[in-house]
């Protein structure tokens, strides 16, 4: 009986050693193939830079703040269950913006009775403001109430005789740069149909580990991926903060639709979509970056979630719209670069599985080594390809945590990109439960589930926040 049981420990810890070596492969390879795609974007950037293509203009941020637009520009700001962040950004961007020219539309629905009252508070008087109030009850999803804000922006240019110039998308929380405006609108004037401004999150003192997170995320993606992609006249995706749509580009948009609205109002991130489609249409996209005399970011600034039910949440809702719902909605297009671009854009649920085996082989490997230390087994033996691919994907490891920390510190401090590096296990692990999430909410839909405004709650503004300090001293 001993015999038999020593035999079946050995087959057991052969079977296991045998499993980790074929993982290890099998992640090892597609961890090297992930490496040398943001290699290729990180070299292209290199690139730009060296030759001054990729340098980023300093700009009077308190001129630009007063300078006239060109023409008039309507800001959409959907906003549902918004009550605590509508006030503070209708004011702030009112006060952040003095144009003339702009006209901000606030998109609520009638059973949101909170937010209604909150954003007519914060109007003072000002008869830039239009508070709109969808027709249905809320939430349907972000694309509806952004189609609803359209109809209303159409009916006041019927009434008026006179078209806006542009369109410019903000969500109900964020914190508009002053120079902002004035920028979009010089890039859609210049002859651009789509323009997009950076998006820097705050740092949050009471979420470093988990709020904070967005804040390497978006200063890599737009402060390199965004760059590189405008430099190589792909596609650029909208954030759907800070971006501006010509008044012409729209139009065309929705003549390509059967309900002639610019949005399909099952979309996800009708954001993303947004600038592929106005590229795909043969419009011309720029992405707009600008610092001011002291090297501060011209940017939309927001706090993001900081709760993991909500961080979790909203990343299921982007890998969902974008790599899942994008892949049947906007294909892949024609070029060789914009395909690049978009398989990019859809590595999320391949990236969680990935990343998955990457820490199930950490847990085997940690398993391994302790039974080696008890007698049962020996460690896994490592071939030359083995070797080598570890070896190649740890150098890929400290290149891109090089990469993270350059770019976050550029915007943040050292401190910030410090911590930038040491939350990369914890945003692998996001990116995991994620990318589960997205691929099960996915199959959902294909069974006929319909797609709502799965939203994250947004409980301080940054505007709030600053005028409390400054109360305070």
């Amino acid at each position: 009986m001993g015999v038999a049981l020593t035999l079946l420990s050995f087959d057991l810890w052969q079977w296991l050693a045998l499993f980790q070596h074929e993982l290890l492969l099998f992640a090892g390879v597609f961890f090297l193939i992930g490496a040398a795609d943001d290699l290729a974007v990180d070299l292209v950037w290199i690139w730009l830079k060296l030759t001054g293509k990729a340098d980023t203009p300093v700009i009077d941020r308190a001129r630009m703040q007063r300078e006239p637009l060109h023409g008039g520009a309507a800001i959409f700001i959907p906003a549902w269950d918004e009550a605590e962040v509508i006030g503070d950004t209708i004011r702030h961007a009112l006060s952040s913006w003095p144009q003339k020219g702009l006209r901000l539309y606030i998109g609520c629905y009638r059973n949101d009775p909170a937010s209604i009252t909150a954003a007519m508070a914060a109007a003072g008087g000002d008869a830039r403001l239009r508070i709109v109030i969808h027709d249905c009850a809320g939430p349907s999803t972000k694309a509806d109430c952004l189609n609803r804000l359209y109809e209303a922006m159409c009916d006041d240019e019927r009434r008026s005789g006179e078209r806006f110039t542009m369109t410019v998308f903000h969500d109900a929380e964020d914190l508009v740069d002053p120079a902002g405006l004035a920028l979009l609108d010089r890039a859609v004037c210049a002859g651009a149909d789509f323009a997009q401004l950076p998006v820097e999150p705050l740092p949050q003192a009471r979420s470093r580990w988990l709020g904070s997170h967005y804040c390497e995320e978006f200063a890599e993606a737009h402060g390199k991926a965004m760059v590189v992609r405008n430099a190589l006249g792909a596609g650029l995706p909208a954030a759907g903060v800070g971006c501006a749509v010509s008044r012409g580009a729209l139009e065309r948009l929705c003549h390509q639709r059967a309900d002639h609205r610019p949005f399909n109002a099952e979309s996800l991130t009708e954001d993303y979509e947004l600038g592929l489609a106005v590229a795909q249409a043969g419009g011309i996209c720029q992405f707009v970056r600008a610092r001011d005399q002291d090297g501060l970011l011209v940017a939309t600034r927001a706090y993001f979630p900081s709760r993991l039910e909500e961080v979790i949440r909203q990343k299921t809702r982007w890998v969902h719209g974008i790599a899942l719902q994008g892949w049947d909605r906007i294909g892949w297009g024609g070029s060789v670069i914009e395909m690049w671009m978009r398989g990019r854009d859809r590595r999320g649920p391949m990236t969680a599985l990935v990343l998955l085996m990457g820490y199930t082989l950490l847990a085997l490997t940690t398993l391994g080594w302790t039974a080696a230390a008890m007698g049962y087994g020996q460690p896994v033996a490592l071939s030359p390809l083995l070797e080598w691919l570890l070896i190649a994907n740890f150098i890929a490891f400290l290149w891109r945590a090089g990469f993270r920390f350059g770019f976050t510190a550029r915007e943040y401090g050292p401190a910030e990109g410090l911590r930038a590096v040491l939350r990369i296990p914890i945003t692998n692990i996001v990116a995991i439960m994620a990318g589960r999430r997205a691929t099960f909410a996915y199959i959902k839909t294909l069974s006929g589930s319909a797609a709502v405004w799965d939203k994250t709650p947004h409980r301080s503004h940054p505007a709030s926040l600053a005028n409390a300090r400054a109360g305070a001293q």
